[in-house]
């Protein structure tokens, strides 16, 4: 008889948890939004870089440098493909690292499909303007979590490593 209340008291535990969760990312609360983000970078982060920026992954990957350090880094992002560059949702607001770090120097490189492609110009754009790029699903979870700005950059030079910004597009429409 012991194992039933644990296995409730357990399942109340990951219910209360999950409605936290989706409360404070709708209505983006700092400790939440905090909390979210420490977990997907010791978390997350790492095992989704396995395959981003791979052919056929979901994610790809911002290359970018601290605004302070001046140190490297390279963190996974749903990145989607435009007439001229790439959009990517601010999932956790503009308070993310790597978004504070590539609208402080101008640039990055994002390694999509398998190419990387040098990047400049980023801007926060909303999230309404920028909507066609992003498939039904993702734009259900985009209004679901509140996510009204984006960021877009543009391509800066010639795609390296042999990658066409049209060959990224097309597969991804397939």
């Amino acid at each position: 008889m012991a194992p039933i209340p644990i296995v409730v008291g357990v399942l109340l535990v990951v219910v209360i948890v999950v409605v936290v969760f989706m409360i404070g990312m709708r209505r983006k609360t700092p400790w939440v939004l905090n909390a979210v983000r420490r977990f997907a970078r010791g978390m997350g982060n790492p095992y989704q870089m396995r395959s981003a920026g791979k052919p056929g992954s979901y994610a790809s990957v911002i290359r970018h440098t601290g605004r302070v350090s001046g140190r490297a880094y390279e963190t996974p992002v749903a990145a989607r493909v435009t007439e001229d560059g790439f959009v990517i949702a601010t999932v956790y607001g503009r308070n993310t690292d790597w978004l504070k770090n590539v609208l402080a120097s101008g640039s990055a490189a994002i390694v999509h499909e398998g190419g990387t492609f040098e990047v400049d110009r980023p801007e926060l754009v909303p999230t309404d303007a920028v909507e066609t790029y992003f498939g039904d699903k993702e734009l259900r979870n985009l209004r679901r979590y509140r996510v009204t700005r984006c960021v877009r950059v543009r391509n800066a030079e010639a795609p390296r490593e042999g990658a066409t910004l049209a060959a990224a597009s097309t597969s991804l429409r397939e």
